[in-house]
């Protein structure tokens, strides 16, 4: 027998072990991540007692509550989401029920309600949505003459400005959307039933760079 070392067999690596055990780790990987998401809970506000539309809120007035809401998170009333002067119900919420963001209403709608008027002439360049305006109201005293002009209500705010082409068409106004007091309503309603000839002005000169 003669003396011959014999070679060592080479160990040929596979790729497709490689891609397998990659697989496996991604696998595994993915489970983890939907078990711990799972498991997360977060704080969301609940009912006391049952609350009706309507009915002002503070913070201190809900409970809260841990629940899992597997990144449902935006449609309920969160720590932090409640304003320091609270908010408004706009429908019922029973007792131990989680506050849906969607029936959060602002505060400001208890005071302020928003009305369409038709006004004369062309608007300044500073009005614009959000701008502050004063509201003015002229009574016709005779067929197409108008008596001294009045402010019917002080800094209502602008929501938008609705151009309409058939009120642009008869006779030069606009139609803006803007919030008025609610103790102001039957004052300007009076006014749009009397056809009266209404105007609105910026409340404030806006500054100059």
């Amino acid at each position: 027998m003669t003396n011959k070392t014999r070679a060592r067999r080479g160990f040929a690596f596979d790729p497709r072990l490689l891609i397998g055990l990659v697989l496996v780790a991604a696998s595994v990987a993915g489970v983890v991540a939907i078990v711990s998401t799972a498991d997360e809970t977060v704080q969301v506000y609940s009912a006391k007692v049952a609350l009706s539309p309507g009915d002002r809120i503070e913070a201190g007035e809900l409970d809260t509550s841990n629940v899992r809401l597997a990144g449902a998170g935006t449609l309920y009333l969160l720590p932090g989401d409640i304003p320091d002067d609270g908010f408004v119900l706009t429908r019922s919420v029973n007792m131990g029920e989680l506050i849906p963001a969607s029936a959060v209403g602002s505060v400001s709608g208890l005071r302020l309600t928003s009305l369409v008027l038709e006004v004369n002439g062309a608007l300044a360049a500073s009005i614009e949505p959000g701008s502050l305006v004063d509201v003015w109201s002229s009574k016709e005293i005779d067929s197409g003459q108008f008596g001294a002009p009045a402010v019917i209500v002080s800094d209502a705010t602008v929501v938008r400005l609705v151009e309409s082409d058939t009120i642009m068409a008869g006779g030069g106004s606009i139609a803006v959307e803007v919030l008025v007091p609610r103790a102001r309503v039957a004052r300007v309603l009076e006014a749009v039933s009397n056809s009266d000839a209404m105007s609105i002005v910026p409340a404030s000169i806006p500054g100059r760079n």
